[in-house]
């Protein structure tokens, strides 16, 4: 299900608790984000962002409460309902880029094309158009190491949009980055959030903030 209508809810997460045994990682977390916001997910190491990015992303499940994501309930999902709709709803974008080395950087944008079963024929066009709106078309035909770090992140945006989920969830995304290229990459993904596609990221620097729509910040396993 696509979500791209402004002011739909991508992500609607409902009294959220995750327990690890006796340690409790989120209590009772809310939180709604609607279609096109640039939404930062701030705190310290260990104050629960990276649980709460694996509850929306579904790689987790809560101990209790619901979360809605893109239409799917998707903590009543089993593991192989999960794996379609990720690869259908949901583009990840890491810190360290995690493209394929052996694969050139137009290859790497079409690899997520072949879980979703797009049309052969049109999947280098795809990306090649994906690499146009990044700003890095001419690097299409090149290996991942020939690439700086910017050109890099920027190729792994691309193959996080190759499905057009309604959702990008970027971790740490501008980590690696020189400040001059964490900030283009700000204004890619405010560009992408413009066009109608919900961004989440979570960040521990406050460079975001010119950018983004929304701020939810956690402290303990709360929302503060």
């Amino acid at each position: 299900m696509r979500c791209s209508r402004r002011g739909m809810s991508v992500i609607d997460v409902r009294e959220v608790v995750k327990s690890y045994g006796a340690f409790t990682a989120l209590h009772g977390v809310d939180l709604k984000v609607h279609a096109g916001e640039f939404l930062a997910v701030v705190g310290r190491s260990g104050s629960g962002k990276s649980t709460l990015i694996n509850m929306i992303t579904g790689i987790d499940r809560p101990t209790s409460g619901e979360v809605h994501v893109a239409g799917a309930a998707v903590h009543t999902m089993s593991e192989n309902e999960l794996a379609g709709w990720r690869g259908r709803n949901i583009g990840v974008v890491f810190q360290f880029f995690q493209l394929l080395p052996t694969l050139t950087v137009a290859e790497n944008v079409m690899l997520p094309m072949d879980f979703c079963g797009t049309y052969p024929g049109s999947r280098k066009p795809r990306a090649l158009d994906l690499l146009e709106r990044v700003g890095i078309a001419d690097q299409a035909g090149k290996l991942p190491a020939e690439l700086s770090g910017g050109q890099q992140q920027r190729a792994a945006i691309a193959r996080a949009l190759a499905n057009e989920p309604p959702l990008l969830v970027a971790d740490e995304p501008t980590g690696n980055l020189d400040s001059a290229t964490a900030t283009a990459v700000l204004e890619l993904f405010a560009g992408i959030a413009a066009d109608g596609t919900t961004v989440v990221m979570v960040t521990h620097g406050r460079e975001a903030a010119p950018y983004i729509t929304a701020t939810v910040e956690l402290a303990d396993g709360r929302v503060v």
